[in-house]
């Protein structure tokens, strides 16, 4: 086996010979501080995937540590997220309750779905297939899983117990009929946790913000339950986690949840997949690395497919680690597998710990990485250079609040496509004439002041010639037979076509049989190589004549010009050919249908 196969089958070994001192201290020191913010993230991802907190933290040692070691990036972290724990809920809860043994099997089954999914398509070298998720589509999806994640966590901010299962608009009218129910305590455990975080995200950014404010939601709950006692107060504790290794898990999948399973994880991975790669993109433009996407896909797949085997449920690449873990100093991939490393040590030694952490705190930490996930300043943005697109945006967002979330997802994309070819499916078509103002007369846009030949219709055609822009060419062609018959001859140009398909092809043959039945004929000047041949291939070009085929303009004008009418010619006053001067080469030449040679 070569080197280039090796690597790409173990791809840690292209950056292995980087390892030395200096980076192995450097990303000591950033996988600590990476296990240190993945403690309550991964407690409140758990939570909010509808699972024991434990389970947030398995999915933050083994599936971290294989994605760094089969991902491109140097420096992303994977491990549970909020859209996709949100994304895990809205696929489970329907099936098992919540928390339940059934529903932790069917959470890890999920992931080893998701993961084969996203393998074979890094397997298969598919990696583009993100590229057909357009960013209106991306932005629109995550801010309604922002906003998705802030309406869940309203009971547990406010101390309302909220029944489980409800869809958004339910969740919103329970709280607002129960607001009497609300806990003051509760709330206030919350707000400071927020504002300890958002705080020091931002005047101290380098410093652990999620980590602090936790905290801060912890000591208060403390002082709190002290002061008035837990019965008055009704702040609820998360529940103690036992200290071990994430356990092995054989996902089953049984026939009544196959096909449910199997939906939700090709919604599950497209969006975890989308994420991964725009967050290694967005931080490979800082380090200037090179990103493989297909790399990523197998790096993620062997991720979730960790985490199904190790008792977790779906991941992707966060945001939230992979940003710190930059800036942390790390230099190779070997920071994400310390990251795991010490959080195991952790999970070993302090799980019980986690006793003391405030669901109000917790609930604190997701509305941070709910509000987080909408994007004001693209939406905005969005909505104000591009309408069309603004509405797919607000499309996808509105689909993710009303219906199952890889449903959502699909919407987005399909209006997005609906949208491409709607702009596709109208090639620009300009009516050209030579500039007789300037010696070299180019060709320029009809305009007033510039005269137009009266046999020979000039156009250029801007865009693809493909099913979808077929009755719209064809709509301009029979106009222009229909209001100026006396043009009987038609040149395209075709400089700016760079596809053409089928129909395209039997589109020109029939414009082609049109004009000579008409007594004129069609000419296409500026092919490019992949048009030509594909022109060749459908017979195209027998058809309209490889004669009638020009590489220039000026070839084109002067073969044409001799097969027009030159009673015609003689009348028009406009001269706007070279060739429409007096002289061998002009009007004084014989009509013929052989093209001469070009002029210098």
């Amino acid at each position: 086996m070569n080197r280039i196969a090796l690597e790409r089958l173990f791809p840690f070994l292209r950056w292995w010979p980087q390892v030395d001192r200096r980076s192995l201290r450097a990303d000591l020191v950033a996988g600590l501080v990476g296990a240190l913010l993945v403690l309550p993230q991964g407690v409140a991802f758990a939570t909010l995937a509808g699972l024991p907190p434990a389970y947030g933290l398995y999915c933050a040692i083994v599936p971290t540590i294989v994605a760094g070691l089969f991902g491109s990036s140097m420096h992303t972290v994977s491990g549970p997220t909020n859209a996709v724990s949100l994304m895990t809920f809205a696929a489970l809860s329907p099936l098992a309750l919540p928390g339940s043994a059934e529903y932790v099997r069917l959470a890890a089954t999920l992931a080893l779905l998701t993961g084969s999914f996203m393998l074979l398509l890094g397997v298969l070298r598919l990696g583009l297939l993100v590229n057909f998720i357009s960013q209106p589509v991306i932005v629109g999806f995550t801010g309604g899983a922002g906003v998705l994640i802030l309406v869940s966590q309203l009971g547990a901010l406010s101390g309302i117990a909220v029944p489980s299962g409800l869809p958004f608009a339910s969740v919103l009218a329970y709280v607002l009929t129960h607001l009497a129910e609300a806990r003051p305590a509760a709330l206030a455990v919350a707000l400071l946790t927020v504002a300890a975080a958002a705080g020091l995200r931002r005047w101290r950014p380098r410093w652990p913000g999620v980590v602090a404010g936790m905290l801060a939601g912890v000591v208060l709950a403390f002082v709190l339950d002290l002061a008035f006692g837990k019965a008055h107060t009704g702040i609820l504790m998360l529940d103690p986690i036992a200290r071990s290794l994430p356990p092995f898990s054989w996902p089953t999948i049984e026939p009544g949840t196959f096909v449910p399973l199997s939906g939700a994880a090709v919604g599950v991975a497209i969006v975890a997949l989308t994420q991964s790669v725009s967050i290694a993109r967005a931080i490979a433009l800082r380090t200037g690395q090179r990103i493989d996407g297909n790399q990523e896909f197998v790096g993620q797949g062997l991720s979730n497919i960790a985490a199904g085997l190790f008792s977790g449920f779906p991941t992707s690449a966060s945001v939230n680690r992979s940003g710190p873990n930059l800036e942390a100093g790390a230099v190779t991939p070997l920071s994400a597998v310390f990251a795991g490393l010490m959080l195991a040590v952790i999970v070993l030694a302090f799980a019980p710990w986690v006793a003391w952490l405030p669901l109000p705190a917790v609930a604190g930490v997701l509305c941070l990485a709910g509000w987080s996930l909408i994007d004001f300043g693209r939406i905005r943005s969005t909505l104000r250079m591009s309408p069309p697109e603004g509405g797919v945006l607000i499309l996808t967002l509105v689909s993710t609040l009303l219906m199952r979330l890889e449903v959502a997802v699909l919407v987005g994309v399909a209006a997005s496509l609906v949208l491409y070819l709607n702009r596709t499916s109208r090639p620009t078509m300009r009516s050209l004439v030579p500039d007789a103002r300037r010696p070299d007369r180019p060709f320029v846009p009809l305009e007033a002041g510039l005269a137009e030949c009266p046999q020979l219709k000039i156009m250029s055609i801007e865009g693809s010639i493909y099913f979808g822009a077929v009755n719209h060419i064809a709509a301009h062609f029979d106009t222009l037979r229909l209001v100026a018959p006396q043009q009987k001859h038609l040149l395209l140009a075709m400089r700016n076509v760079n596809f053409i398909d089928v129909a395209g092809v039997a589109l020109l043959m029939g414009e082609a049989r049109h004009r000579r039945a008409a007594g004129g004929a069609l000419y296409l000047h500026g092919l490019r190589p992949q048009v030509e041949a594909f022109l060749e291939r459908g017979g195209a070009i027998e058809e309209i004549g490889r004669e009638r085929i020009f590489t220039t303009k000026y070839e084109a004008i002067s073969a044409i010009f001799r097969r027009l009418d030159p009673e015609v010619c003689r009348a028009c006053t406009a001269r706007i050919f070279y060739e429409c001067q007096p002289g061998p080469r002009g009007l004084d030449a014989a009509p013929t249908d052989s093209p001469p040679s070009a002029p210098a």
